[in-house]
């Protein structure tokens, strides 16, 4: 990955600094604690979608103290090859 943002989709572009992880929505959401995590995120207002069609990842960012998980259509590889 090289640059200061990342354009993860749509209208969406975050820090690249900011970005903890890239995952693939598919492996992960069955991991209990992904999906654990997922939903307190959503239910904090934390997710963003910024999938324009099914989400095939989530970015997890955080910056200042605040989490975002952002969704994306974009798989994970693509994401790391902006």
């Amino acid at each position: 990955m090289s640059g200061t943002y990342l354009h993860i989709g749509g209208q969406y572009v975050v820090l690249r600094s900011s970005v903890a992880g890239i995952f693939d929505i598919d492996n992960t959401t069955s991991s209990r604690w992904t999906r654990e995590m997922l939903a307190s995120a959503e239910k904090n207002g934390e997710v963003i979608n910024a999938a324009e069609d099914l989400p095939r990842s989530f970015v997890l960012c955080e910056e200042g103290g605040v989490r975002r998980v952002y969704l994306s259509q974009l798989s994970p590889a693509a994401l790391q090859r902006r």
